[in-house]
């Protein structure tokens, strides 16, 4: 079962971004070139079969700590930004030598997610990236960790692999990382770790089974993957976490030659890209609403916009057309969007009818409803 799956995915995949973390790029010393260069040639025989591959890379900081290593041990965010800054050239440097072995042309882009909170700035990096594959370029992207502040980062490379799946309207997400997909238990400390083969849903169950550290080389871990397969997956596409220390991993998993590996299901079966996903990936979230059993019933099965009378509760401090999420009674994420009231307004009408709203905020309403459904993203 599990082989037919991932065979019906890898064969009518056409276009693929592929997430390769730090741990499969460097070593103890540094960037390991040769790594680069073999994954790159593998990627070449992908473009060589027709298809698209858009890259993200992590590995710049690894990449300045092997040109200054006696700044390896830097901890605090500028000095991590600053072995970024040294490291991202060379990162490149290698990226285009590999790939000009092959013909192939590279191009650099890096994002910060508040270059994307503007759906006008958002717009302009998906088009960038449409022509780049139309011109039969790889995109390597990366985060802009030089000016990245903390609290704008994407986190690390697995959230930002997932925006541009959406970004590129990706039909599949390859994760590349120092272990060869979800297992059971930490493999790292159990021997008897199980492997698990295909996940249909990522629910509690399975984001249960990650531990929350970073990985060996870099902000993520095996949580932020999961959770990464959890946005994906909900938009219609599936996700591999498979080891990119192995021997052609790459090639052994477009040839669907046997390597050990994570399938991630789609939990709906036709993709959805743009406003939607910027919704839910790209904006900070600046608040939160807990909802009533009804309300989450509306939004979930009727397709129902939410409106006052279903809030119990607000927290945070925001402004109308920010981005907030929405929780059930058990503190559970069911949805996000973009809201009609601020967070003063909403506390005011919470749990009111419609037709109060006005007696409440003291003056007309600015809608029906706190988010429309044209401006919110389920999330279960």
């Amino acid at each position: 079962m599990k082989e037919n799956l991932f065979k019906e995915y890898i064969e009518s995949t056409e276009r693929i971004v592929i997430k390769i973390g730090s741990a499969v790029l460097t070593g103890p010393d540094g960037l390991e070139k040769e790594r680069i260069f073999d994954l790159c040639e593998q990627i070449s025989e992908l473009k060589a079969k027709g298809k698209k591959v858009i890259i993200v890379s992590s590995g710049a900081v690894a990449a300045g700590i092997s040109k200054m290593p006696e700044r390896a041990m830097g901890k605090t965010v500028p000095e991590k930004q600053a072995l970024a800054a040294i490291g991202q050239g060379l990162l490149m440097q290698v990226y285009e030598e590999a790939f000009s072995r092959f013909d192939i042309k590279v191009a650099q882009v890096l994002l910060t997610r508040d270059g994307l909170i503007s759906r006008h700035r958002y717009v302009n990096a998906k088009n960038t990236i449409k022509t780049l594959i139309d011109w039969d370029v790889i995109p390597i992207i990366n985060e802009n960790d030089t000016v990245a502040t903390e609290e704008l980062q994407f986190t690390d490379n697995d959230a930002l692999s997932v925006l541009v799946v959406n970004l590129s309207e990706a039909d599949l997400l390859l994760s590349l990382s120092d272990i060869n997909g979800l297992y059971d238990r930490d493999p790292r400390k159990f021997d008897d770790a199980r492997l698990i083969d295909v996940v249909r849903e990522v629910d509690d169950s399975i984001l249960s089974m990650a531990g929350e550290g970073p990985g060996r080389a870099g902000r993520g871990g095996m949580k932020s993957k999961l959770l990464s397969a959890k946005m994906v997956t909900s938009f219609g596409v599936p996700m591999i976490v498979a080891g990119g220390r192995e021997k052609d991993a790459v090639k052994r998993i477009f040839s669907n030659d046997k390597i050990d590996h994570t399938l991630f299901l789609p939990t709906r079966k036709k993709k959805i890209f743009g406003r939607k996903p910027w919704i839910a990936f790209a904006l900070e979230k600046k608040g939160t609403v807990y909802l009533d059993e009804g309300a989450v019933k509306a939004l979930l099965k009727g397709g129902k916009s939410l409106l006052p009378a279903g809030i119990k509760g607000v927290e945070g401090d925001f402004e109308q057309g920010e981005c907030i999420v929405c929780l059930d009674e058990d503190g559970r994420e069911v949805a996000c969007g973009l809201t009609n009231y601020s967070s003063n307004d909403l506390r005011k009408i919470s749990g009111c009818q419609t037709s109060e709203i006005c007696e409440r905020i003291g003056k007309k309403a600015i809608k029906d409803e706190v988010i429309h459904r044209d401006d919110m993203v389920t999330l279960k």
